[in-house]
C-alpha cells in the first residue's frame, strides 16, 4: 500500500471514489438537495483549485483519500472503498494530512455515517449538528499530538497535546514533562 500526495491531474479519480462511497453509505442520510450539492461542489473547479488530496494506492488502483483545505487545517472529503475499509488505511491518509498541517490542530464537518471513525481519530464535536444546502453535519476539532513531546508518559490520553497537559497540571504541583525537560537544559 502507498500513500502519497496527488498531483492535480489524479483529482478526478479521488473526487468519484469520493462519490462512489457517498452514494453507497452516505446519500441515504441526504435530501435530494444534499446529494445535489455533493456532487455539484467535487465537480467544482473553483473548489477543486483550494484542495490538496492525498491518496492510498493497492498497486494502481486508488482505494482511499483525504482532501484538505484552508492550508490542512480542514478536512473537505475523506473516503476508503468499501473492500477496503477498517485495515488501517484511513488512519494512514489521516496521519499523512496532519504531517502538512502546521497548525497543530484540524477541523471537519462530519456526516452522520462517519461519527465513529472520526472519534477514533481524536475528533470531538464542537457544535451541534447542522443542515447547510441539503448537507448534514456536525463540526469537530481535533488537536494534533506533537510527534516529538519529550513526555515518557505516552499512555497518558493528554501525551502530545501539551495545551491540555499544561492545563491538567496547572492546579499540581509536579510540572509537565517539558517544562521539566527545558529547567534541566537552563541549569
Amino acid at each position: 500500500m502507498v500513500v502519497r500526495e496527488l498531483t492535480k491531474s489524479e483529482y478526478g479519480v479521488a473526487l468519484e471514489l469520493a462519490l462512489s462511497v457517498f452514494q453507497k453509505f452516505e446519500a441515504r442520510d441526504y435530501s435530494e438537495e444534499g446529494i445535489a450539492t455533493f456532487n455539484r461542489l467535487i465537480h467544482d473547479s473553483k473548489y477543486q483549485n483550494e484542495i490538496r488530496v492525498y491518496g492510498a494506492f493497492d498497486g494502481e488502483a486508488l482505494v482511499g483519500q483525504i482532501a484538505t483545505r484552508s492550508n490542512g487545517n480542514h478536512i473537505s472529503l475523506f473516503f476508503v472503498d468499501d473492500r477496503y475499509q477498517r485495515q488501517g488505511i484511513g488512519k494512514r491518509l489521516f496521519a499523512l494530512a496532519c504531517a502538512d498541517n502546521p497548525s497543530g490542530k484540524i477541523s471537519v464537518h462530519f456526516s452522520p455515517y462517519a461519527v465513529e471513525i472520526y472519534s477514533r481519530l481524536g475528533f470531538h464535536a464542537t457544535d451541534n449538528e447542522q443542515v447547510s444546502s441539503g448537507i448534514r453535519f456536525t463540526p469537530m476539532e481535533c488537536i494534533l499530538k506533537d510527534p516529538d513531546c519529550p513526555c515518557t508518559r505516552s499512555r497518558c490520553q493528554r501525551h502530545g497535546d501539551c495545551a491540555a497537559c499544561r492545563e491538567h497540571h496547572k492546579s499540581k504541583k509536579n510540572t509537565v514533562a517539558c517544562e521539566r525537560l527545558v529547567k534541566m537544559k537552563s541549569r
